[in-house]
C-alpha cells in the first residue's frame, strides 16, 4: 500500500467532516434567525408599574412647566407660582388613588392660578395662555382620564360638565385683558379624554362580566351534572325500596294464612302493616313517575332494541351481559374474581354494577385501542371492585362537555360509606378501585351463583369519544 493512500483517506474524512459541520452550522443559523416565531417578554413587576411611572413623569413635567409659565410669563411671585404648580402636579399623581379628590384639587389650583395671573395682567402686555396654562391643561386631562377609568360613567360626566362650566365662567363671564384663550381647546380635549376613559372602562367591565359569566356557567354545568347523577341514583334506590315495600305488603297479607287460628290482634297488626306498606308504595310510585323522566343508559339496553323505562335494576348477576356488550363495542375486557361470594345488599350490588359500567364506558371513550381488566374481590366485610386499562394506542376525540362517570362513582361510594380511588398508572393506563362495605341498611338478596369469569378476547378497535377521567 502506498504511503499516499492513508493520507488521502484521512484528508477525505476531514473534508467530509468539515462539510457536515458547515451544513449543521448553516441549519442551526437558519433555524435561529430565519423565523417569525413570537418571543414575548415574561411577566414583570416593572411592566405592571409602567402606567404609574408614566403618570409620575407627566406630573413632574406639569410641575416644571407650570412653575416656569406662572413665574416667568404669568407675572406672579415665583414662590406662589411654585405652590400652584405643586398642586397641579400633585393632583395628577394623586389621581392614581383618589381621582375625585384629585379633580377637585386640580380645579381649585386652576382657579387660584387663573385669578392670580388675571390680577397681574396689563393692557398691551404680553399675551398669556388663560385661564388654563399649557401644563395645567395637560395635568387636568390626565386627572379626568384617570377619573373616567376608575369612577362610574356618571361621575366622569359630572366632572366633565363642571370643568366645562368652570372654564366658561372664568373665561366667558369674568374675562381678562391681553390673553390667549384656552377655554375652547380645554373643553374639547377634556371631552375627548373622558370619552376615551369611559370606553376603556366599559370594555374592561364587559370583559370582567364575561369572565364571571363563564365561571358561573361552568359552575352551573357542574351543579347540573351533579343533580342529574343524583337523580339517577335516586331512581335506582327508589326501585330497591319499592321492591322491599312490595315484599313486606305481600308477606303481611300471607302471614295470617300460615298461622292456625290467628288472634284478632295479630290479624289487625298484620293488616296495619300491609296497609302502611301499600300507602308507602303508592307514594313511591307517584315519585317514580317524576324520577323516571329519563331512560337508563344505552348499555343496559338489550341487543337490537332500547332499554325498557321500567326494567329491573341490574345486579352483579348481569355483569357478564354488560361485559359482552362492551366487547361487542370493540373493547378487549378480561374479568376475574377472588374470594368467596356472599349475599350482598341490593344497593351494594347495584352500585358495584354501575361502577363497572361507568369505568368500562370511560375506557371505551377515553382510551382508544386499550384493553381493560375487571376484578371483583369478595371480602367478609364488603366488596372491592377494580377496573384498570392499559395505555391507549391513539388520542381520544375532544370532549364535548362535563362527564358524569367519576362523579357518579363518588356519589355512589359516598352513599354507602365506602372508598374510591381513581388515578393514572405508571405505564400510561388508568385504574378505578372502589370498596363497598356490606353492612348497609339494605336487606340481603338471595345467594348468587359463582362469580363471573372470562378469558381475554380480542375485539375490533374501540371508537373514539370523550371520557370522564379527571
Amino acid at each position: 500500500m502506498s504511503r499516499v493512500e492513508p493520507v488521502t483517506r484521512w484528508g477525505r474524512r476531514q473534508w467530509d467532516r468539515s462539510r457536515a459541520w458547515a451544513g449543521r452550522g448553516l441549519r442551526v443559523l437558519r433555524d435561529d434567525l430565519w423565523t417569525w416565531r413570537a418571543d414575548p417578554l415574561p411577566p414583570s413587576v416593572w411592566l405592571r408599574w409602567f402606567p404609574h411611572g408614566l403618570v409620575y413623569l407627566v406630573a413632574f413635567g406639569v410641575l416644571l412647566g407650570d412653575t416656569a409659565q406662572l413665574g416667568d410669563n404669568g407675572g406672579i411671585d415665583p414662590g406662589f407660582g411654585f405652590v400652584i404648580a405643586c398642586a397641579q402636579a400633585g393632583a395628577t399623581a394623586f389621581a392614581l388613588w383618589r381621582p375625585v379628590a384629585a379633580w377637585w384639587l386640580s380645579t381649585a389650583a386652576m382657579l387660584v392660578g387663573a385669578f392670580a395671573v388675571r390680577a397681574a395682567m396689563e393692557t398691551g402686555g404680553d399675551a398669556f395662555t388663560w385661564p388654563w396654562t399649557a401644563a395645567g391643561l395637560i395635568g387636568h386631562m390626565f386627572v379626568l382620564l384617570l377619573l373616567a377609568l376608575r369612577a362610574p360613567t356618571r361621575v366622569a360626566l359630572e366632572a366633565l360638565a363642571l370643568s366645562a362650566l368652570t372654564t366658561y365662567l372664568v373665561q366667558g363671564v369674568v374675562g381678562a385683558v391681553g390673553y390667549q384663550p384656552t377655554g375652547q381647546l380645554a373643553v374639547i380635549l377634556f371631552t375627548v379624554v373622558v370619552v376615551l376613559g369611559v370606553a376603556l372602562r366599559g370594555r374592561r367591565e364587559a370583559r370582567t362580566q364575561l369572565a364571571q359569566q363563564t365561571s358561573l356557567t361552568a359552575e352551573e354545568r357542574a351543579r347540573r351534572t351533579l343533580l342529574e347523577e343524583r337523580g339517577r341514583i335516586a331512581r335506582e334506590l327508589h326501585d330497591v325500596v319499592a321492591h322491599h315495600m312490595s315484599v313486606i305488603s305481600i308477606q303481611a297479607q300471607v302471614a295470617p294464612l300460615l298461622v292456625e287460628n290467628p288472634s284478632d290482634e295479630l290479624k289487625e297488626n298484620l293488616a296495619g302493616i300491609r296497609q302502611n306498606a301499600l300507602e308507602a308504595l303508592t307514594e313511591l310510585r307517584r315519585v317514580l313517575g317524576v324520577l323516571r323522566a329519563e331512560h337508563p343508559d344505552a348499555l343496559d339496553a338489550p341487543e337490537g332494541g332500547e332499554a325498557a323505562p321500567h326494567a329491573p335494576q341490574p345486579t352483579l348477576d348481569r355483569l357478564d351481559a354488560l361485559v359482552d356488550n362492551i366487547r361487542a363495542a370493540g373493547l378487549t375486557v378480561t374479568t376475574g374474581s377472588s374470594g368467596t361470594r356472599r349475599p350482598l345488599p341490593p344497593g351494594v350490588e347495584l352500585s358495584a354494577y354501575r361502577i363497572v359500567q361507568e369505568a368500562l364506558s370511560n375506557v371505551l371513550r377515553h382510551a382508544p385501542g386499550a384493553s381493560a381488566r375487571v376484578h371483583l374481590t369478595h371480602l367478609p366485610i364488603g366488596l372491592r371492585v377494580d377496573v384498570s386499562n392499559t395505555r391507549p394506542k391513539r388520542a381520544p376525540a375532544p370532549s364535548q362537555g362535563a362527564g358524569h362517570g367519576l362523579l357518579g362513582m363518588r356519589e355512589r361510594v359516598a352513599m354507602l360509606d365506602g372508598m374510591l380511588t381513581a388515578h393514572p398508572m405508571p405505564d400510561g393506563g388508568y385504574q378505578v378501585a372502589a370498596f363497598l362495605p356490606s353492612d348497609g341498611p339494605d336487606l340481603p338478596t338471595a345467594p348468587a351463583t359463582a362469580s363471573p369469569t372470562a378469558s381475554p378476547t380480542t375485539s375490533p378497535t374501540a371508537p373514539s369519544t370523550e371520557d370522564d377521567s379527571p
